[in-house]
This record gives structure tokens, C-alpha cells and sequence, in this order.
């Protein structure tokens, strides 16, 4: 019995820890990573009259951990190669292409909010 209150208590101080670092399901981490995954990306999605970059803002909740481009047509310009307005840097596979242009920055942000700096 002494050890599920030892347990437990390990449990709430590990989910205390997070919590202060921001590290925990929808904590400021999170909530950096996604908003920096939808600017960075702006720039590279192909780009008409703003509606595909729109969906990202719309339906993305911030936090959760997943950026959602929902329009009729975002699996296709994401993945099927077209000529684009604004290509190179507008087109298909735009998360892949910023996340090898700013891992490191996200990954520096993420880290200087863990440690509350």
C-alpha cells in the first residue's frame, strides 16, 4: 500500500514538473510548435486567394499538436505537382519543405520555453 502512495505521489510531482515547463498535452511547447509550423509554413503553401492558407488558421486549434489544411483541394496541391504562382518557394509538400528550412528554430524555441527562458 506505501507503494501506490509513493507512486502516486512520483505521478503528480513528474505532472507538476511538466506543467511548469510547459511540456505537458497542450502546454506552451505545444501551443509554440504549432503556431510556428502554420507561420513558417504560409510562406511555402500554394497560395490562389488565400483560402488553403486560411483552412490552416481555421482549423487548426493551436495546441493540439496537429496543423489541419481543409479545403477541396489540399491533398492534391499538397502532394500532386503543379505549376504554382510564387514556385518554388509555393508548393507541394510545404510542411516537409519548412521543417528543413526551420527545425532548428522551432527546436530552439521549444527548448528556451522548457527551460522558462
Amino acid at each position: 500500500m506505501a507503494n501506490f502512495f509513493i507512486l502516486k505521489f512520483m505521478e503528480y510531482d513528474l505532472k507538476k514538473i511538466m506543467r511548469n515547463r510547459g511540456i505537458e498535452e497542450h502546454g506552451k511547447v505545444q501551443k509554440y510548435i504549432d503556431s510556428k509550423v502554420l507561420e513558417y509554413c504560409a510562406p511555402k503553401v500554394p497560395k490562389d486567394n488565400n483560402l488553403l492558407i486560411n483552412s490552416g488558421k481555421e482549423h487548426t486549434t493551436i495546441g493540439d499538436g496537429q496543423v489541419k489544411y481543409r479545403t477541396l483541394y489540399a491533398r492534391r496541391w499538397y502532394y500532386m505537382p503543379a505549376k504554382f504562382q510564387g514556385a518554388p518557394e509555393r508548393g507541394n509538400y510545404w510542411f516537409e519543405r519548412m521543417k528543413q528550412q526551420y527545425k532548428k528554430q522551432i527546436l530552439e524555441g521549444t527548448r528556451r520555453i522548457a527551460k522558462g527562458g
